[in-house]
């Protein structure tokens, strides 16, 4: 078998899913790209067993074929390779030839009978949405999901939709983040958990433009379509928790604060916290806000003020600085309001002003204080 194709073009197709490709694996196989030729299409598939990544690309082919090719020595060749023609040449053996203008490669390939079979796309429920708008969605809530796998349901994202609107809800047990979509409708209600790897995969791969990613869904597996990529993982079979009995309906108080203002200053105070802890205290009299961190075990102690708009009782609550941080990153808004009501439940931080499309909620839970 032989095609040809474009070095520059197969490198950026080759970037966009290798990151699918797990550094420990349990199959040798699953560090090689698939390689399949049909008709000038060039179709290469990267997976590690739970998540799968595919490309098309324009080649040069007379015959059909399919070999594996071990993905490192490949990207590495052709970072330092110029933009050019490459001719691939695949012997009875599965021994790979590439062959540049001035050079000529050799690597051994493996048989792509024993490469994993994608997931069927069996009784699949679809609907569409705008690149831009899921690249948003997952920024805004993937860096909320836990890291624990004795819970592995909150290692997901949570997609809720309905007739009416789409939720995107993460949570790790002391932040929780909500999203809402009202222009996106599905043709019925149901829920489902994707995990975080093919999340993060999927963000990096999309586009900027409002070109139409199309999702289809059955009970096991999450298929994302657009452009010359697709995209499948296999879905976390757990319960959620039932994440809107932490919602506090009633927090009377409310802090408005610039964004900005807040989170620059509680980069400077959090330096000086506790680094097991990251404990900042907000002190709130009147319009004045205190932020003060302290290590007690090496004396360090940073303490800030800035003006804020508050309607509430004076009072003083702790929080994790890098999580409230990482949440105002989340939000674009200039201002943020910030609900609470006593220094042992839970605050919400919402922006002032959201697109009227969208609705954005955050939670997060507060630090006891030192006495």
């Amino acid at each position: 078998m032989k095609f040809i194709v474009s070095s520059s073009a197969l490198l950026k197709q080759l970037q966009q899913i290798s990151g699918v490709i797990s550094a420990n694996t349990v199959l040798p196989i699953l560090e090689d790209f698939l390689f399949e030729v049909e008709k000038n299409k060039l179709t290469i598939v990267a997976t590690d067993l739970e998540t799968v990544m595919k490309v098309k690309l324009e080649a040069e082919a007379k015959e059909t074929g399919r070999v594996c090719i071990p993905a490192k020595i490949l990207l590495d060749s052709l970072k330092n390779i110029a933009d050019q023609p490459l001719t691939f040449s695949i012997d009875k053996q599965f021994g790979v030839e590439i062959t540049s203008d001035n050079g000529k490669y050799k690597v051994m390939g493996e048989n792509p009978d024993n490469f994993p079979k994608d997931p069927s796309a069996d009784e699949t429920t679809s609907f569409e949405m705008p690149a831009s708008v899921l690249a948003t969605a997952i920024n805004k809530s993937l860096f909320a999901v836990s890291s624990d796998d004795l819970r592995p349901a909150m290692t997901g994202v949570l997609l809720e939709m309905s007739t009416s609107a789409m939720q995107f809800v993460a949570t790790d047990a002391h932040r929780l983040i909500r999203y809402r979509r009202k222009d996106i409708q599905c043709a019925k209600n149901e829920s489902l958990i994707v995990p975080k790897k093919p999340l993060s995969l999927l963000k990096s791969a999309l586009p900027s433009s409002d070109e139409l990613v199309k999702l289809n869904y059955n009970s096991n597996h999450l298929f994302a379509m657009f452009g010359a990529l697709q995209m499948s993982c296999r879905l976390i079979d757990a319960r959620f928790p039932d994440y809107k009995v932490v919602i506090p309906t009633d927090n009377p108080y409310k802090l408005t604060l610039n964004r900005i203002d807040f989170q620059n200053a509680l980069r400077r105070v959090s330096v000086f916290s506790n680094k097991s802890t990251n404990q900042v205290v907000l002190s709130i009299h009147g319009s004045e806000l205190q932020l003060a961190s302290q290590d007690v075990d090496f004396s360090f102690e940073g303490n800030e003020r800035m003006n804020c708009q508050y309607d509430g009782e004076d009072m003083s609550i702790a929080f994790n600085a890098r999580f409230l941080i990482e949440m105002l990153n989340a939000t674009a808004a200039e201002e943020i309001r910030i609900e609470l009501s006593t220094p042992t439940k839970a605050g919400i931080i919402k922006p002032v002003i959201q697109d009227e499309q969208e609705d954005l909620l955050m939670l997060v839970m507060p630090l006891m204080l030192n006495t």
